[in-house]
């Protein structure tokens, strides 16, 4: 288990900030089911915050130690009751470098287009796949924006009206005095 490098526990702490605790260390201290929980919260997570419930700082310092040791993580923080701990997953880990978008591919001419030329969803001769981009098509999709408009907006039960309120009436501005003449 290599310790973990400090640039890399302080990518880690700045993603625990937003992290609330998951696993709770109650008066009964460090035991199988709670090493347990630890454990499955960590294949789940990665990163996560364990809160102890005690005032003892040793109690605590140990907990975080025999977490760290049995279930072969690394300590990130400890501030207070509330301790983080890190282990990778390598399954998440693997699948993380193989799901890795390849570089796109250099060469003259490539502006992003599919090969030969064409745009993208064209077909053989040039046009928008399963139609001849005649009437029906802009029929079609001026139906389906009419249909997205009316869902997609969300109406108020009063309409806004289009003209300012007038100004409530007080009195003239009052101006501060000069301090300086």
């Amino acid at each position: 288990m290599n310790p973990l490098s400090s640039k890399r526990r302080s990518e880690l702490r700045a993603q625990a900030h937003k992290l609330s605790p998951i696993v709770l260390i109650g008066d009964k201290g460090l035991t199988d089911e709670v090493l347990a929980e630890v454990d499955r919260a960590l294949k789940a997570h990665e990163l996560i915050k364990v809160r102890a419930a005690t005032d003892d700082r040793d109690a605590r310092n140990t907990w975080m130690e025999s977490i760290c040791g049995k279930l072969e993580a690394h300590p990130v923080q400890q501030i207070g009751k509330v301790l983080v701990v890190f282990r990778e997953n390598p399954k998440e880990a693997k699948a993380k470098v193989d799901s890795r978008p390849l570089p796109p591919r250099g060469g003259a001419g490539n502006d992003g287009q599919k090969r030969g030329g064409q745009k993208p969803g064209a077909g053989k001769d040039g046009n928008k796949r399963g139609g001849d981009g005649g009437e029906s098509d802009r029929r079609e999709s001026s139906a389906t924006r009419k249909r997205r408009t009316r869902d997609d907006v969300k109406r108020t039960s009063r309409p806004r009206s289009r003209t300012p309120s007038p100004l409530p009436e007080s009195g003239p501005r009052r101006r501060r005095p000069r301090t300086s003449r």
